[in-house]
C-alpha cells in the first residue's frame, strides 16, 4: 500500500486549485475518480517548457491524492498528429524526412540508430523515463491507438453529423475580408488570432479553405482522412452522406481518391480544434491547463469551451501557464530542436530542486531553469530552504512548495544522504577532472569532525554537478592548477603582498577544514590592516573589501593563472596543503 503523504496546508497555488477541481468534479461527476489531463505532441524533443503542461495537473493530482481521494492524471500521447515539419539539431535527421511531412507521428521512421520503432515512441520514451525519474504518476493514451481502433468513432459520427453547428462557432473567429470602406490592415487588426495549430490540422479538409481551411464549396468537415495511398493528411474530403456515412476524399499530393464509410473507417482523425473539446467530453476531463498560446481569444482552449457542449461536455478548469525559460535563451520551440529536455536538466540538477522550480511558480507567472553559473545560487536557495523547513523557520507557503518537491502521495523521492553544497562538488569535480579518489580526498576535509565515507554518500548530487561542469562550462572556465609556480609573479611582489601570503601559509594547519579555510582567507586582510579575523563588516573600513579582492585575485593567479575561480576555500583544499605550500612560494 502506497504512503500517504500529508495534505499540505491551503496556503499555495495548489491547495487552492485543488479545493476547486474537487468541488467541480462532485459537480458535475460526483463519486468518481478526479480527472486531470495534460496533452503532449512527440514531434521532436519534448522540452521543459512542455513540462510545465505535465507539472501544473501533476502537482493538484498529487494534492487531491494527499488527501485520500482517487484521482487520474492522463496524459494524452498526440502521436496520431501529423508530422509538420523537420525539427532542426536532431541527431540522424536531414532535410530527406520532408519527405514524411503530413504522415502521422506513429508513422515515420525513428531518427538513425534509435531503438524506438517510429518517429513517436522515439521521443517518447526519454520522457517517461523523466517522468518516472520525477515521481509523476500517470496513465498514458495514445491517440494512434485511439483513433486506429475505433474508440472515437460514435464522436465523429457526432462531429460530423453537427458539422454545421461546429462550423457555426470556429466561423466567429475566421478573419473577414473588410468591409466597404475599410482598409485591409485596419481589418486585420480587428479579428481575433487563429492558432497555428488549428491551421495546419486543417489544412484542405475542404476546398479552397480560409484562415482555418475548413470552408469550401463541399462544405465545412471537422475530420482529415490519411490517404490509403501515401498515408498522408494532405486530403480533401469532397462529399459526405450523414445516412450511409459514406465518404469521399482525394488527395493533393499522389491524386488518389477513394469512398469509405466512415462508421468502419480508422484511418484518419478530428482536426485539432474539435479533438480537443471531444476528448474532453470523453474522458470528463475536470482540470487540464493550456499555455499562452492556445488561451487568447479564438484559439484553441477559447474555442474548445463553445465546441464541448456539443459533445455533450463542460470546459475544464484550465489555468494560463506562463512560458519557461532558459539562463540565456530565449522562447523554447521543440519544432526548432536542440532545445534542453527534462533528461537535459535531470542530468545537473536532482528531481527534487527541478519539482521545486515548477511547484513554488503559480502557473501563469513564467521562470527560467538555470544551465549557466545560475544553477550554483538556486542550489543555495533550495539547500537554505531545506534548512529553514527542518528548523521550522520557513513560511507556509514555502513548506507547502519544499513539501511538494521533495515527495509525492505516495512517499518521498530517493535523496543524496549528504547534500553537500553544490557549488562545492562543482568545483571539486572541476579540479580532479574524473579522479574520483582525489574528490572524495578533498570532501572528506571540508568538515574533519564528521568526513565522508564515500562518494555515494554524496550523490546523486555529485554526480549531478560534475555533470554540468563537464556539459555547460566552458573550456575556457574550467579550472587548472597551475603545474609549477609564477616565479616571475612571487619575485614581483611587495612587503604588503608577502606578508598576506605569510599569513595565509602560517594558518593553513590550523584552519584545514571549509569552515576554517573560509575564516582564514576572508581574515587575512582584516589582520593586516590591524584589526581582529572575526571582526565583522559594520567594524570595518570600507576599503577593507578592496584589500580582499586584491588578496583573493593574488591567490587566483598563483594557484590557476587567471583573475577568479571556483571559491577558495573549495579550491585550496582541492588543490592540496603540500601543493598550496609550493605554489604559493615556501
Amino acid at each position: 500500500m502506497p504512503i500517504v503523504a500529508q495534505s499540505t496546508e491551503t496556503t499555495d497555488w495548489v491547495s487552492r486549485f485543488a479545493d476547486e477541481v474537487i468541488e467541480e468534479s462532485e459537480r458535475r461527476a460526483p463519486g468518481k475518480p478526479v480527472v486531470v489531463a495534460s496533452g503532449l505532441s512527440p514531434s521532436g524533443p519534448i522540452h521543459l517548457g512542455n513540462l510545465r503542461e505535465v507539472m501544473t495537473p501533476h502537482l493538484v493530482a498529487d494534492e487531491i491524492r494527499r488527501r485520500g481521494r482517487e484521482v487520474r492524471h492522463l496524459i494524452s500521447w498526440d502521436d496520431y498528429d501529423r508530422y509538420r515539419k523537420v525539427p532542426a539539431g536532431i541527431a540522424g535527421v536531414d532535410e530527406s524526412w520532408a519527405e514524411h511531412i503530413g504522415k502521422p507521428l506513429t508513422s515515420v521512421p525513428a531518427p538513425e540508430g534509435s531503438a524506438y520503432p517510429n518517429w513517436a515512441e522515439h521521443f517518447k520514451a526519454a520522457m517517461v523515463e523523466a517522468l518516472a525519474e520525477l515521481g509523476v504518476a500517470f496513465d498514458g493514451i495514445s491517440q494512434t491507438a485511439q483513433y486506429t481502433s475505433g474508440v472515437y468513432r460514435e464522436q465523429i459520427l457526432h462531429a460530423m453529423k453537427h458539422r454545421g453547428d461546429i462550423d457555426a462557432i470556429l466561423d466567429q473567429y475566421r478573419t473577414k475580408k473588410a468591409p466597404a470602406g475599410q482598409g485591409q490592415a485596419q481589418a486585420k487588426k480587428s479579428q481575433k488570432p487563429v492558432d497555428e495549430a488549428e491551421l495546419e490540422a486543417a489544412e484542405g479538409s475542404g476546398a479552397a479553405a480560409e484562415d482555418d481551411g475548413s470552408s469550401g464549396s463541399a462544405g465545412y468537415f471537422p475530420y482529415k482522412p490519411y490517404c490509403g495511398n501515401c498515408g498522408k493528411d494532405l486530403t480533401t474530403v469532397t462529399a459526405y452522406d450523414d445516412d450511409t456515412t459514406e465518404l469521399t476524399y482525394t488527395c493533393t499530393v499522389c491524386d488518389f481518391g477513394e469512398t469509405v464509410r466512415l462508421d468502419e473507417f480508422d484511418r484518419g482523425k478530428l482536426v485539432w480544434k474539435v479533438d480537443w473539446p471531444m476528448r474532453w467530453a470523453y474522458e470528463g476531463v475536470i482540470f487540464e491547463p493550456s499555455g499562452v498560446d492556445h488561451s487568447s481569444p479564438g484559439s484553441s482552449f477559447q474555442v474548445g469551451g463553445q465546441i464541448v457542449g456539443i459533445f455533450g461536455g463542460e470546459q475544464p478548469i484550465g489555468p494560463m501557464y506562463a512560458f519557461v525559460g532558459i539562463s540565456g535563451m530565449a522562447k523554447m520551440s521543440s519544432s526548432r530542436g536542440g532545445v534542453p529536455t527534462p533528461a537535459d536538466a535531470l542530468k545537473i540538477m536532482e528531481p527534487q530542486l527541478l519539482r521545486w522550480l515548477y511547484a513554488r511558480r503559480r502557473p501563469n507567472q513564467s521562470f527560467k531553469i538555470a544551465f549557466d553559473q545560475e544553477i550554483q545560487r538556486l542550489y543555495d536557495e533550495w539547500d537554505k530552504l531545506d534548512a529553514k523547513v527542518a528548523d521550522g523557520s520557513a513560511l507556509p507557503a514555502d513548506v507547502a512548495a519544499h513539501a511538494r518537491a521533495v515527495g509525492t502521495a505516495a512517499g518521498d523521492l530517493p535523496r543524496t544522504p549528504r547534500p553537500l553544497p553544490y557549488r562545492t562538488l562543482a568545483s571539486v569535480a572541476d579540479i580532479t577532472a574524473g579522479h574520483e579518489d582525489q574528490a572524495l580526498r578533498i570532501l572528506s576535509e571540508l568538515d574533519p569532525a564528521n568526513p565522508l565515507g564515500s562518494l555515494d554518500e554524496a550523490r546523486p548530487r555529485y554526480d549531478r554537478a560534475e555533470a554540468w561542469i563537464n556539459t555547460h562550462v566552458p573550456a575556457d572556465q574550467r579550472t587548472i592548477v597551475r603545474a609549477e609556480p609564477d616565479a616571475e609573479l612571487l619575485k614581483s611582489l611587495d612587503e604588503q603582498a608577502q606578508g598576506s601570503l605569510r599569513l595565509l601559509l602560517d594558518g593553513l594547519d590550523a584552519h584545514w577544514s571549509l569552515d576554517g579555510l573560509t575564516h582564514l582567507v576572508y581574515g587575512v586582510p582584516k589582520v593586516q590592516a590591524g584589526f581582529s579575523a572575526d571582526a565583522t563588516p559594520k567594524e570595518l573600513p570600507p576599503e577593507i573589501k578592496g584589500d580582499q579582492r586584491k588578496f583573493f585575485a593574488l591567490l587566483y593567479h598563483l594557484l590557476v593563472g587567471r583573475d577568479t575561480g571556483p571559491r577558495l576555500p573549495t579550491l585550496l583544499l582541492a588543490v592540496g596543503q603540500e601543493r598550496v605550500r609550493e605554489l604559493l612560494g615556501e
